[in-house]
C-alpha cells in the first residue's frame, strides 16, 4: 500500500494515478478534501483500491487520524511518498519570519513527521520504501526561493540519513528533484511578475524544450518503488530536462 502526501495536487495525482497503475492501493491525503476525494474516486472508479485521507501535515492529531484510517482500509504503509509541498517565490529580503515559517512547517517539518508515523510500519514488515520530493532549488539555488531551497534540500540530507538509518530493514529512502513542472502552484508563481520572469528564464535554459509534466515525476517516483529499484538507496535523481546537470 502506498501513501502519497500532496495527493490532489498536479504532481501528486500524477503520482497517485501511476502508482495505482503499478499495482499498489493508494491513499491519496491531502488537506484539500475534495481533490483528494477527486482523485481516489478516479482511481477506484477503474477498479482499483483507494482511499481520500483529509489531514494537514503541521497537525499531529489529524496525521494520527488519517494513518488510523489508512490502516482500518487499506492495510499497514509499505511505500511513503512525501509529496506534499507549498511555495512562494520572493527575494529572501522581502520575506517576513511567518513565511519563514510556513515554508519550514509544510515543506520540511511536515514531511518528518509523516514519516515518523509510517516508518513504525515499514520497520514492522522489514521492508519498504520511502520517497521524498525535493526541488532542484535544493541543488542548485532558485532566486526568489531561498528556504523553500534550503527546506528541500533539509529533505535531502533527511533521506540521506533514513536510507543508512533503515539499511538494516531493508527500507531504501531515495529522492526525486524536479525542475519546473507545470502544475497549479506553477501557475500560481506566474501570476507573480518576479515569479513569471524566473519560470519564462529556467524554461528558456532547458536542453529539451519543454516545461516539466507531472507524469515525468510520477515515472521517476513509480520506479523508486518498483521491484527493479530494490537495490537503490540513498540516491537523487533529478527530473528536469537537462536544466541541471548535477553530479
Amino acid at each position: 500500500m502506498a501513501l502519497v502526501t500532496g495527493g490532489a495536487g498536479g504532481i501528486g495525482r500524477a503520482i497517485a494515478s501511476r502508482l495505482s497503475e503499478a499495482g499498489f492501493a493508494v491513499a491519496v491525503l491531502d488537506r484539500a478534501a475534495e481533490g483528494a476525494a477527486s482523485v481516489a474516486a478516479a482511481l477506484r472508479a477503474q477498479g482499483r483500491p483507494a482511499l481520500a485521507c483529509v489531514a494537514d501535515l503541521t497537525d499531529r492529531p489529524s496525521l494520527d487520524e488519517a494513518l488510523a484510517d489508512i490502516h482500518a482500509h487499506l492495510g499497514p504503509v509499505r511505500v511513503l511518498v512525501s509529496n506534499a509541498g507549498w511555495d512562494c517565490v520572493q527575494p529572501f529580503i522581502e520575506n517576513t519570519a511567518e513565511l519563514w515559517e510556513q515554508l519550514i512547517a509544510i515543506n520540511l517539518k511536515g514531511a518528518i513527521a509523516i514519516t515518523r508515523l509510517v516508518l513504525d510500519d515499514l520497520m514492522a514488515a522489514h521492508q519498504g520504501r520511502l520517497i521524498f520530493v525535493s526541488s532542484d532549488a535544493a541543488r542548485v539555488g532558485s532566486s526568489g526561493e531561498a528556504v523553500y531551497a534550503a527546506c528541500k534540500a533539509g529533505l535531502i540530507g533527511f533521506a540521506k540519513t533514513l536510507a543508512r538509518e533503515m539499511a538494516p530493514y531493508s527500507i531504501t529512502a531515495n529522492v526525486v528533484c524536479p525542475g519546473p513542472t507545470e502544475t497549479p502552484l506553477l501557475d500560481q508563481v506566474r501570476q507573480g511578475e518576479a515569479g513569471a520572469k524566473i519560470i519564462a528564464a529556467m524554461q528558456r535554459a532547458i536542453p529539451l524544450r519543454r516545461l516539466g509534466r507531472p507524469q515525468d515525476v510520477a515515472s521517476a517516483v513509480a520506479f523508486f518503488a518498483s521491484p527493479e529499484a530494490e537495490y537503490i538507496t540513498g540516491q537523487v535523481l533529478s527530473v528536469s530536462g537537462g536544466l541541471t546537470m548535477v553530479g
